[in-house]
């Protein structure tokens, strides 16, 4: 059975810096903590990137997974779907990144999560994981956007 989660959360960036931030995966490990490598498989056609694998650490080990992202424009959305994996079986999401009425430079973020785990794990285990991967998605994602020493 498929654990899904839904978080939003307001990053006092554009969603231009946002979007930008969350498709650098090749930056990735240095602002998600628990991404230790990001390599780039392939790109589209405007060079983003197609597949990317990822070694992350994951449940006191670590995890090798490839996501295949899908681009959209309006509004920004970054969505992936898992290709291969060693702990999950199903590690699915879309980032939407909408702009703040009135606010032009803040931007409301909304993260969607579907994961299957490869092994059953009991729930209080499960949430734990579901929790730290929601802190990475959307805590750092906003440290590292709101980050103006990296803006470009």
């Amino acid at each position: 059975m498929s654990d899904q989660a839904v978080q939003r959360a307001i990053i006092q960036a554009s969603p231009d810096r946002c979007y930008a931030v969350a498709g650098d995966f090749a930056s990735y490990p240095e602002w998600a903590h628990d991404v230790k490598q990001a390599t780039i498989l392939t790109t589209d056609d405007n060079g983003r990137g197609g597949e990317v694998e990822f070694r992350a650490a994951a449940m006191g080990r670590s995890t090798t997974y490839v996501l295949r992202y899908n681009y959209g424009s309006n509004p920004l959305r970054i969505s992936w779907r898992l290709m291969r994996g060693d702990l999950v079986t199903r590690l699915d999401g879309e980032y939407e990144f909408a702009p703040v009425p009135g606010d032009p430079d803040s931007t409301e973020v909304t993260y969607y999560l579907v994961v299957d785990l490869a092994v059953p794990l009991p729930g209080f285990v499960k949430r734990r994981a579901e929790a730290r991967i929601m802190h990475t998605a959307l805590d750092e994602l906003k440290a590292a956007a709101e980050d103006t020493s990296e803006a470009k």
